[in-house]
């Protein structure tokens, strides 16, 4: 029975040599831009290998058990990477939304993702994140999926982001949700039936109607 609390004890990683780690977190790294410590340990990949790479500068920490190569390409949606990367079920909504498709003026503070009524909260650091609850259509509804740095990076669409937009307005303001309204449609990102359908799936059809009406007359 002692010899079996013994080996109970002893944690089983992997039974690849620390070079082949090495080798395989490396290449994890390239391929995904952004790498993950549950999905290096899923591939067999000790957290102790990763952090001697981070001490001899071949991966640089990045956040909370995400990882990247030194010089990968940095953009700016940077921010939107390192989040979608730590929260993969959460979709970049509101003001990060309408930054990242160049709509409006607003410069958000922190990245705004809606995620699951019933998720967890997700333990980012860096940078400041902003939860919002959705569920249902809400949540599945107009999500486009951006690669970036690598990174598959869920984001609301710009008619259903305008619709989030009118939702909340008492969060974001309504001078931004009508000036969203406004550069989607000059801009052509969306047409009268996606912003109606986005409007009906927010509950906020009767709020928009006007609005639209004035904005395509």
């Amino acid at each position: 029975c002692e010899d079996v609390a013994k080996r109970q004890q002893v944690p089983t990683y992997s039974h690849m040599s620390t070079n082949s780690q090495r080798e395989n977190a490396m290449e994890l790294a390239r391929r995904s831009g952004i790498l993950i410590a549950r999905d290096a340990a899923r591939r067999g990949i000790h957290s102790q290998v990763l952090s001697r790479l981070v001490a001899e500068g071949a991966l640089e920490r990045v956040g909370r058990g995400r990882y990247r190569l030194p010089d990968a390409p940095v953009t700016e949606h940077h921010g939107l990477v390192l989040v979608a990367a730590a929260v993969p079920d959460g979709v970049v909504c509101l003001l990060s939304a309408l930054a990242f498709h160049g709509l409006g003026t607003q410069v958000p503070s922190s990245v705004w993702i809606a995620m699951d009524r019933r998720a967890r909260k997700p333990s980012v650091t860096w940078p400041p994140v902003r939860v919002l609850r959705f569920g249902g259509e809400t949540l599945t509804a107009g999500v486009e999926t951006h690669t970036l740095e690598g990174v598959a990076v869920k984001i609301f669409s710009p008619a259903k982001t305008v619709a989030d937009l009118f939702k909340y307005r008492n969060k974001v303001g309504i001078d931004v949700a009508l000036e969203a309204l406004r550069e989607v449609w000059r801009e052509g990102r969306a047409t009268v039936d996606e912003l109606n359908a986005a409007a009906r799936i927010c509950r906020v059809e009767r709020i928009m109607r006007p609005y639209l009406e004035a904005t395509i007359a």
